[in-house]
């Protein structure tokens, strides 16, 4: 089984710029649509329990559309979503382990959410066909991402005591890493740009500036002052060392579930 589960990682691994930055991007909306799904029980209320199942099930359906763009470039999309171990995944480090609380919550909606709209904005407006027919309509569901995150962001900052304190030490701690995953200033970003796949780093900088700066200034904090954390870069999966947590993984490829997979 390991030899077997060996071949597989070989064959959905690419060195191609254009699929390293699909896997990032789906491998992200993956982990990201686990850690919301944590908080369907457990939230504030039931109509924020609905809606982080409501943004879980627009991170999923938006991963699986992600992966079938690899079909594009002679990948099986099966293998690469159910196939792979933590350690291959390309996903952003913050989701690495779940979130704490509800600000954690919160902070990740604003921080990571509003990062990969950012990246997914860019990659819209290239030349990967794909990416300009399907992402649109990914973006026009985060919309509802956004003004969730920006109003529970606000209205936590503005509580102010330890409900404060929390939101602005989670975004803190996410922000660093999730720059570097959204600038990653490597070469495969390099080859991006000068293939017309993204945008250059400084419009993606002003976007995210545009798309989250005044949200987290809610909370005393300055995006521009903040630093990607760029130590210990893997150019292979395109983030920093790490990997998110095992249990997390088999859940996104659906291991308990194996014998009924349905395609």
């Amino acid at each position: 089984m390991g030899e077997e589960r060996a071949g597989r990682d070989s064959r959905v691994m690419t060195p191609a710029p254009l699929a390293r930055h699909i896997l990032s991007l789906a491998d992200t909306k993956r982990l990201l649509g686990i850690r919301y799904s944590d908080w369907l029980l457990g939230s504030p209320s039931i109509e924020t329990g609905i809606a982080a199942s409501s943004m879980s099930q627009d991170e999923w359906g938006h991963a699986r559309l992600l992966y079938a763009m690899l079909k594009r470039l002679g990948f099986d999309p099966f293998e690469v979503e159910h196939e792979r171990p933590a350690a291959r995944y390309y996903s952003a480090p913050a989701l690495d382990r779940p979130f704490a609380d509800w600000a954690h919550f919160v902070a990740a909606v604003v921080v990571v959410d509003g990062a990969l709209s950012v990246a997914l904005e860019s990659f819209a407006d290239g030349k990967f066909a794909l990416a300009r027919s399907r992402v649109p309509k990914m973006l026009a569901e985060e919309e509802y991402h956004r003004r969730f995150g920006a109003a529970w962001f606000s209205r936590l900052a503005a509580a102010g005591g330890e409900g404060a304190a929390r939101l602005r030490d989670s975004a803190g701690a996410m922000l660093p890493t999730t720059l570097a995953w959204l600038l990653p200033a490597d070469t495969v970003h390099d080859t991006l740009v000068a293939d017309g796949h993204v945008w250059p780093e400084d419009r993606v900088r002003d976007r995210c500036r545009r798309r989250v700066g005044d949200t987290l200034a809610t909370a005393g904090i300055d995006l521009d002052a903040v630093e990607p954390a760029r130590a210990g870069w893997d150019p292979e999966r395109r983030r920093g060392p790490g990997a998110p947590g095992e249990e997390a993984v088999e859940r996104a490829r659906g291991d308990l579930n194996r014998d009924l997979f349905v395609e």
